[in-house]
């Protein structure tokens, strides 16, 4: 994923975030005075991965550039419940009307990166790689999208625009695979070209077209191990449906090159975080 791409989303989501938290100003906040310097702490009360430093940071510099921010943890790393993430001191103001929407952007990324390492630690001793989906919460797919890879998962196609997939109904308007496949080469010969197969009679036909990727949608274990082993390694296979924690290594055991599943960033559980002014003077 591109640096600039992840700048403009984070800039975009931060502003949106604020705007939306904080309106025409945080009344609350204005009953502290304005020099008031406060320090605070971020805990995680979960076992989790760090990830959405750079959201954070903005969030907190958006609303206060003199806030001083210092990390305890790095960006990916696995920490236990209790761990001190993060001091800030500066106006007291400026922290609390921040917090909210500093630790939404915590508690998501974060919940999404542990959820994709759980899951990535699972595929270990595999060939097959963790992919996501476009399934991820509105206004913040790039955000998701890095969160996957800081938990060590990688990324499908961002959107509709990087890449083709072309499932039944686009079969069904194109006329065929092959025509379907065909019309993609031409249209954007750069772009990576994967078919979505529901039985075996498809995968050849989508192996016969010269798809880059085939998506093995909700095939069962065994008609995945016939798949790889009609495909012989000359075009990469995606498994997709019926993914969990309890499915996923055996499906990798099959020998598919991907899995995908949208859980990693629709199916998250926020990390429980705690943010907590320690010190607070004139």
């Amino acid at each position: 994923m591109k640096a600039e791409l992840i700048d403009a989303a984070l800039a975009a989501n931060v502003a949106s975030a604020l705007v939306e938290d904080i309106g025409t100003g945080d009344v609350t906040a204005a009953l502290i005075p304005h020099d008031k310097q406060a320090q605070a702490r971020i805990i995680t009360r979960d076992d989790m991965v760090m990830a959405g430093m750079p959201w954070v940071e903005a969030t907190f510099l958006s609303v206060d550039r003199e806030l001083r921010l210092e990390w305890q943890v790095k960006e990916g790393q696995v920490v236990p419940a209790g761990t001190e993430l993060l001091r800030i001191s500066g106006r007291a103001r400026s922290l609390l009307t921040a917090e909210r929407s500093a630790l939404n952007f915590l508690q998501t990324l974060s919940a999404t990166a542990t959820h994709t390492h759980a899951l990535v630690q699972l595929l270990a001793g595999t060939k097959a790689r963790l992919l996501d989906t476009r399934k991820t919460l509105p206004g913040l797919r790039i955000a998701q999208k890095y969160a996957v890879r800081v938990g060590g998962g990688m990324n499908h196609r961002l959107g509709l625009y990087d890449a083709f997939l072309i499932k039944e109904n686009h079969i069904l308007a194109a006329g065929s695979i092959a025509a379907a496949v065909a019309a993609a080469r031409e249209y954007a010969s750069d772009r990576l070209v994967e078919v979505e197969v529901e039985n075996a009679d498809e995968l050849n036909q989508a192996i016969a077209a010269k798809a880059d990727r085939i998506m093995l949608d909700n095939f069962s274990l065994d008609d995945m191990r016939r798949a790889v082993e009609t495909a012989a390694g000359a075009i990469a296979l995606e498994a997709s449906g019926n993914v969990n924690h309890d499915t996923i290594r055996a499906i990798a055991e099959t020998g598919v090159d991907f899995i995908s599943l949208g859980t990693i960033t629709k199916d998250i559980r926020a990390i429980d975080l705690s943010m907590r002014l320690v010190d607070a003077t004139a």
